[in-house]
């Protein structure tokens, strides 16, 4: 199973766009994967979530997880670096069963020039110290608002480029 994480809880956010346009994509291309939004989480996450604490809300979102063994996590940048959501997230699932040598792709999206390179490196640590196999090709979505068009797609000749590209390799992985 393949699931598409959209990593922030920001409502209408352009990292859920990102997420269903990979999601459209990969279809096109023979690979079903669902999308996991961190909107979906239960409110209550940091109360009732965490330090080994599982609440009846939460139990579906860590089902997903397990049975998941490709992830693609679809990361704004937040303050140089990704959503602190998106950390608790993954404290909030179960070790090792929900990332542990199961594999990933990331993408990386910002309003700024850099496409949130710090905040994808800074993921690639936690996806290490989690035995998730990372794909070497992150892709790397700067001034978003700009690269998506009425249809919520891409449109630029290099972005169709590059993320067709890591698709086709995460679709190989």
């Amino acid at each position: 199973m393949v699931t598409i994480i959209s990593g922030t809880n920001r409502p209408g956010s352009n990292t859920l766009k990102v997420a269903k346009y990979y999601q459209k994509v990969l279809s096109e291309k023979g690979l079903e994967a669902n999308i996991f939004s961190l909107e979906q989480l239960p409110e209550t996450l940091i109360s009732s979530d965490l330090y080994g604490k599982r609440s009846q809300a939460f139990e579906p979102i860590q089902e997903l997880m397990t049975k998941t063994s490709k992830f693609l996590f679809i990361i704004p940048e937040y303050n140089g670096s990704f959503p602190g959501v998106l950390k608790t997230f993954i404290d909030a699932c179960q070790f090792p069963e929900s990332f542990y040598d199961k594999k990933a792709a990331l993408v990386g999206i910002s309003s700024g020039k850099y496409g949130n390179i710090r905040g994808i490196d800074h993921f690639g640590g936690v996806c290490s110290y989690l035995h998730l196999n990372v794909l070497p090709l992150r892709i790397h979505v700067s001034a978003i608002k700009m690269e998506l068009n009425e249809l919520e797609d891409f449109f630029k000749e290099d972005t169709l480029k590059f993320t067709n590209q890591q698709m086709d390799k995460f679709i190989a992985f």
